[in-house]
Formats: C-alpha cells, sequence, structure tokens
C-alpha cells in the first residue's frame, strides 16, 4: 500500500473505495462452492485443490515477474505461510472434501460463522476493539445466516461438517493475517506470493493425486476449476486484502454476511437447488446487520 494510500484510509473516499474492493471480493467468493461442485465433476477432490494451487501460482508468478515485484522482507515470511496454509491450502482443500457430502447450500452454514471468527482473529491478533454494537450486529448477523442455512438444509448435519469447522478456523487466520499484511505491502502481493510460497506443494500435490483419482473432462469441470484458481483464489483475494487494508479486518469481514445468501442463489442458477422462500427476508436482515456494522466505529 502506498504513502497515499495510507493517508487518505479512515475518509469518506478510503471507506467507499475499500467497501467495494472487499465487496468484490465477497461476490467472487460466493462463487466458490458452485465452482467446486462443478470442478468435482472432472476432477478428485486432491486434484482439483492441487491443480487449483498450480494454476493460481502460475497467474500470480506472472503479474509478479512481469511488474519485477522484489521479494518480501524476511519479517513477512511467516505471516505469508499462514496466508499460504490458511486460504490457499487449507480452506480450499477441506471445503472441497466437505463438497463431496455436502451441498453448496450446506457449506454456507460455516461461511456464516466466518466473519464473526475473522473478527475474533483480528481482535486477537491486532489488539483492536471493536464497538459494542459492531460485536451486536455481528453476532445478529451471524445468527440470522445460520438460522437460515441450517433451515434450508433441513436441520441436519452431514459427514463434511468436520471438514467445513476446520476450513472455518484455518480461514479466518489466513484472512486476519494477509490483511495485516495488506497494510504493508499492495494486496495482491500479499496473495501472490502466498501462492508462489505453496507451487513446490501444489506441483507435488498434482502429481501424485492425478496419478490415484480419475480425470474425466468436462466444460462444467474445467470451468469450475479456472474459476476457482483464476477468480475465487487469485482475484478474489486480491480485492478481499485490499479492501481490508482500507477499512479494517473486523468491518471488512462483516460483509462476508452476505455471502452465504450469494451463493444460495448462484446454487440456484448454477446447480438447480432449491431455494427456501426466507431467503428474502433473511437477505434483508442480513444487509440491515451489514450496514449497522459499516457504521459503528471501534
Amino acid at each position: 500500500m502506498t504513502a497515499q494510500d495510507s493517508a487518505t484510509i479512515g475518509t469518506p473516499i478510503a471507506v467507499s473505495k475499500g467497501t467495494l474492493l472487499a465487496a468484490l471480493g465477497v461476490v467472487s467468493f460466493s462463487l466458490t462452492f458452485p465452482s467446486t461442485v462443478w470442478g468435482l465433476e472432472s476432477f478428485g477432490p486432491w486434484s482439483l485443490t492441487a491443480l487449483r494451487g498450480v494454476l493460481a501460482a502460475a497467474v500470480a508468478g506472472t503479474f509478479l515477474l512481469a511488474l519485477r515485484v522484489p521479494l518480501p522482507e524476511r519479517r513477512h515470511w511467516v505471516g505469508l505461510a499462514t496466508v499460504a496454509g490458511g486460504v490457499v491450502v487449507g480452506f480450499p482443500l477441506l471445503t472441497t472434501l466437505a463438497l463431496q457430502t455436502s451441498t453448496s447450500s450446506h457449506a454456507a452454514v460455516v461461511v456464516g460463522l466466518l466473519p464473526l471468527t475473522t473478527a475474533a482473529f483480528a481482535a486477537l491478533r491486532t489488539g483492536g476493539r471493536p464497538s459494542r454494537m459492531f460485536w451486536a450486529a455481528a453476532l445478529a448477523g451471524a445468527a440470522v445466516v445460520i438460522a437460515f442455512t441450517v433451515q434450508q438444509s433441513g436441520g441436519t448435519l452431514h459427514t463434511g461438517d468436520l471438514y467445513l469447522f476446520g476450513a472455518l478456523l484455518v480461514c479466518a487466520a489466513g484472512y486476519t493475517e494477509g490483511g495485516r499484511l495488506a497494510r504493508q505491502m499492495p494486496g495482491w502481493h500479499v496473495i501472490g506470493w502466498a501462492l508462489v510460497l505453496c507451487l513446490p506443494l501444489a506441483l507435488a500435490g498434482s502429481a501424485v493425486a492425478l496419478a490415484y483419482e480419475p480425470v474425466h473432462l468436462g466444460a462444467h469441470g474445467v470451468i469450475g476449476l479456472l474459476w476457482v484458481a483464476a477468480g475465487s483464489t487469485f482475484f478474489g483475494l486480491y480485492v478481499w486484502y485490499r479492501g481490508m487494508a482500507e477499512i479494517g479486518v473486523a468491518r471488512a469481514s462483516q460483509l462476508q454476511l452476505a455471502q452465504p445468501l450469494l451463493t444460495l442463489v448462484w446454487s440456484v442458477l448454477l446447480l438447480g437447488e432449491d431455494l427456501s422462500p426466507a431467503a428474502t427476508p433473511a437477505a434483508l436482515a442480513v444487509l440491515v446487520c451489514i450496514a449497522v456494522t459499516q457504521r459503528s466505529r471501534s
């Protein structure tokens, strides 16, 4: 992030720009589960995750080389490793394994909890102290999302839930550390170097997984792989970290309260899943909670 960016943080323009960037990230992320379901039509879970990492690292590495971005300082590598382990490896792998048995809409239960978990991680990591109004709105929004998604899934829990809850924890840690690093370097540098850091592991994983998991190439499978690699992993995380650097980790994380509902919409349009009649009132309630968290002060 440039000195000019730093100087504008906290102004109405900076907040508006940061909110827009974080919102673009949420839209990108909302397509991840449906795209993963498509990807699983052609690839096994381990192959899909590994190939996703290889392609995303190739995109990131191309940009880093083309723009001659210098290597990060040594003090940043531990943080980058946390980002890599949480959002490049942990979350994609665990959610892909979960989506073998869970529906896209059911997986949204975890995403509904992610904003609150990220805010908690951020408070512990950065020492931030969001206001009581912020926490009240965050808890209310999380409750709405959880109630809605659990009701749609019939109130039952699937075997993939352990994977999903594990994904929740590692992703919140990665988001928090990435948001902190994005205050010290451009957001796309954060995810770019995290992806490159994982490239050797992704290449090795691809070679092993493709040898054991059958591949049945189809249009859905290829599109799903390309989106989770270039759309969700690179573009989505780039604008997401940039947005968090502008408006703060805890506040940006509350925009993700809308992500499960967006995922449900994509699940209907792309996967043919049924949408509950409660979707509209739930969406309105979540939007109100988001508005409150965006206006509350730390």
